[in-house]
């Protein structure tokens, strides 16, 4: 704490103002910055988690999508997007087209082809070169072309042989 101590008297007959010396001791307040600031850094969060919302589909009957309304988009390495219109059987073969993740790329598509089929169902599909930041990519674009039907598929042989070609 603080304390106040006289000084030596002088041999002087006159009489002064007498000078005392003063010592801060600044420990407690030292103590007190140590405990907020500890308090502070333990009571804070330091990062929010990121979370995206994902629906599951439920148990059931499989259905099938019409050929018509299907978009088939294969996430290839680099942040290539390969897409087409239909599904891929032996009887069709699709025209593949490719685009990245960029505004006038798959989000142009995913636009184009809602405004031009409102029943659009979307099939995400991956390549063993894909990474999961293209993944979450495609599904961000979905969440920001307001695409509400779209399914994670796994991608069949027929799909790498399209890309193959």
């Amino acid at each position: 704490m603080a304390e106040i101590q006289a000084a030596a008297q002088p041999r002087s007959t006159k009489p002064r103002a007498k000078k005392r010396a003063f010592r801060l001791d600044m420990t407690p307040m030292v103590d007190l910055a140590f405990l907020l600031l500890t308090f502070f850094m333990l009571t804070t969060t330091f990062s929010k988690p990121n979370v995206m919302q994902l629906t599951m589909p439920t148990k059931g009957p499989e259905t099938g999508v019409p050929a018509r309304n299907a978009l088939t988009l294969l996430l290839d390495k680099n942040g290539q997007v390969h897409y087409f219109l239909g599904l891929n059987d032996a009887a069709d073969q699709p025209k593949l087209r490719t685009t990245n993740f960029a505004a006038d790329g798959l989000r142009r598509v995913l636009l184009e082809q809602r405004r031009s089929n409102p029943n659009l169902l979307v099939l995400i599909k991956t390549t063993p070169e894909a990474t999961y930041r293209d993944m979450v990519d495609a599904l961000d674009e979905m969440t920001i072309t307001g695409q509400h039907k779209y399914a994670v598929v796994d991608t069949a042989p027929a799909d790498l042989a399209l890309l193959s070609r």
